[in-house]
Formats: structure tokens, sequence, C-alpha cells
């Protein structure tokens, strides 16, 4: 008898995503379904982004929310994602919105992107899933003039924080409210990620200096916060809200 194969990380976070692909867009927030946060985020786009039609490749695409609205706004976009489950949700709605010739599904890691060169690599609550952020990071830097990280902090450990999550996760069982995914994240996986449970954005920014991007900058995503918390029923809005960012950098100094 032969010992089962053993399942690494990547295989792990995978299968979870592929897992995911059908019930991920049922929360707005993940398929920016919502208009007013649509608007939050495609204004977001606008400002951090160099002028269509650039090259845009955003990694982590999932269901293609982000990528999207890119090719919304006149970009040419790749969608990279480790999940051909996830992707198949992008093609999907691409063909939907008339968006097929703009975007193109690339599945693989994040960590070896598609050679480009891309004017701009983006990304939206990835770095948390990965493994080797820096050695990521660092290979987008081959590949990318520009870098925009689109993140947020939800491992604050002020008491506040604390007490609110709790609560939230009370009501929610209370109220037999759906998940955000079809299943909670592995704990053995996340032990794996050294930028799961963020307190502050500061090991982002301290990831991009160390992969070598330049002339890092930082903005709250205010916006985007606010149209988050007013779409959810009260008092999951308020209770759940936790600080979103748009990290910048350049290749070149």
């Amino acid at each position: 008898m032969t010992d089962p194969p053993v399942v690494g990380a990547s295989d792990r976070i995978r299968e979870f995503w592929d897992a995911d692909a059908s019930t991920y867009d049922a929360t707005k927030s993940h398929s920016i379904s919502d208009p007013l946060e649509r608007a939050a985020w495609r204004q977001a786009l606008s400002e951090a982004l160099p002028l269509p039609p650039a090259s845009v490749l955003d990694v982590g695409a999932g269901t293609g929310s982000l990528s999207l609205l890119a090719a919304e706004l006149g970009y040419a976009v790749t969608g990279l994602d480790l999940s051909p489950g996830m992707l198949a949700e992008a093609e999907r709605k691409a063909n939907a919105m008339g968006l097929a010739d703009r975007v193109t599904c690339v599945v693989g890691s994040a960590s070896e992107p598609p050679p480009g060169p891309f004017d701009v690599v983006v990304e939206r609550h990835v770095l948390w899933t990965i493994p080797d952020p820096v050695g990521a990071l660092r290979s987008w830097l081959d590949v990318g003039r520009r870098l925009v990280l689109f993140e947020g902090t939800w491992g604050s450990r002020r008491l506040v924080h604390r007490a609110k999550d709790f609560a939230a996760q009370t009501l929610r069982k209370v109220m037999r409210t759906p998940p955000d995914h079809h299943a909670p994240y592995p704990e053995d996986v996340l032990a794996e990620l050294p930028l799961a449970r963020l307190p502050s954005p500061v090991p982002l920014v301290e990831a991009v200096h160390q992969a070598g991007w330049h002339g890092v900058r930082i903005r709250r995503l205010r916006d985007v916060e606010w149209a988050a918390r007013l779409h959810e029923p009260w008092p999951f809005g308020w209770l759940e809200e936790r600080p979103r960012y748009v990290i910048v950098a350049d290749a070149e100094s």
C-alpha cells in the first residue's frame, strides 16, 4: 500500500478557490456588483492606472471583477489566476458583457506571470493568499512598469475590532446569514501565508520595498469603504468595515 500524495499549499489554495467559484460572486463586494461601490472602484482604477489603452496584468483575477472594470475603461487586460474555476466565471462574464476581445484569461501561479511587458500590474486582495509574497512581487517587477495593489487590513488586534468581529459572527449565526465563502480558509494553509490577517498596511509596504519597486506611495480608499458599508444591511456594514488602501510603485525611480 502506497502513501497518499502530499498536497502542497498551492494545491490546497487552488482547490479552495475552485470550490469557491460558484458562490464567490454572491457577495456584492467580491463581484463589485453594487452600483455605488462599482463607481468607487472605477474611480480608484482611473486614478491609479496609466491612461488607456495601457496593458494591464490583473494577478489573482478571480471571477474577473477588477479585470472587467478595467476593460470597460478601455484597457487591454490579461487576467492571471491559479484557479481554472474562477477564471471560467471571468470568461463567462466577459462574454456576457461584450468584453471578451479586451480580456485574456491565463491559468497560472502569481509567481510565474506571463512575459509581458505590461504597463501596469494590479491585484485586489491577493497578496495575503501567496506563500512567498516578496518573491511574487519580484516576478511582477520583471514584467511590469507600474505596480498597483488594492489591499485591506482584516487582522487588527485592537479590542474594538475584535469585539466588532465577534458581534458580526454571532449575528450572522443567529440570522443564518450566508458566509462570504463556501467554507472557512484552512487554518494550516493560513499559517503558511505571511501576509494573512494583517493588523496594518506596514508589512505590505515593506514587502514592496524588499521586492525592489521604487517610489512607493499609499492612499486610503475611503470611498470604497463607504460604498461597501452602505450596501450591507445594518449593522453588518458598520461592524465589518475595515481600512482599504491603494499602494502604487514604479519599476524605475
